[in-house]
């Protein structure tokens, strides 16, 4: 009978302190979640937003940074190097938003769609096949990127990071109108024999807090 007896006020103080453990773990993760965890797959997230505007910063990067190899068409290369330092620096800018919050971004690599589409542009070769895959894939790239950013900027959970994608918005819309309307064709190149030229893309650098 005392063995029964102790057995069970056993059972009784381990069912107690499980019980305790388990209370003390809700109210600990309770008090300490003082904002909500972003969701990874969340695009309103911090963490899924820095990962996906940094794949598409690289995107641009690497895929300009191959068009001035590939092409000889002087207005691809125009606006080559325009992606190219535009998109420098908002890397950067994303970077320092991120630290100003306390946040801690991930290392710039190109996600699926931005991967799919680099291997998609490296396919088409040299000379006006790359000109026009350059032109088709700078459209679609921007395209995903406006929605990343205008989607981000309207609902997105860190403040410094709603900026950015603020600030962003309108940069990809040039971007984007520039890459819908890229001039592929060589015959209609500045310089070209028996063409009337064409003016000239604008370079000039991004603003402080610009991203394209």
């Amino acid at each position: 009978m005392r063995s029964i007896l102790f057995t069970l006020a056993a059972a009784t103080a381990l069912t107690a302190c499980g019980t305790t453990t388990a209370d003390d773990a809700a109210t600990t993760q309770t008090a300490g979640a003082t904002a909500p965890i972003a969701d990874p797959s969340n695009p309103l997230g911090a963490p899924s937003y820095m990962t996906m505007a940094a794949s598409s910063d690289q995107f641009e990067i690497q895929s300009s940074q191959l068009a001035l190899q590939a092409s000889q068409n002087p207005t691809v290369q125009s606006f080559a190097r325009l992606l190219i330092a535009h998109h420098q620096a908002t890397s950067a800018n994303l970077l320092q938003a991120a630290q100003s919050a306390g946040l801690t971004p991930p290392p710039p690599a190109l996600l699926p769609p931005e991967q799919q589409l680099l291997d998609q542009l490296r396919a088409a070769g040299t000379g006006p096949a790359f000109d026009q895959a350059f032109k088709t894939t700078q459209t679609t790239s921007h395209q995903m990127a406006l929605q990343l950013h205008q989607n981000y900027a309207n609902g997105g959970d860190v403040p410094a990071l709603r900026q950015v994608a603020a600030t962003a918005v309108p940069i990809v819309q040039q971007h984007l109108t520039q890459a819908q309307t890229l001039n592929v064709d060589m015959m209609q190149q500045p310089g070209a024999a028996g063409t009337t030229g064409t003016t000239p893309m604008d370079t000039a650098p991004v603003r402080s807090g610009e991203r394209g």
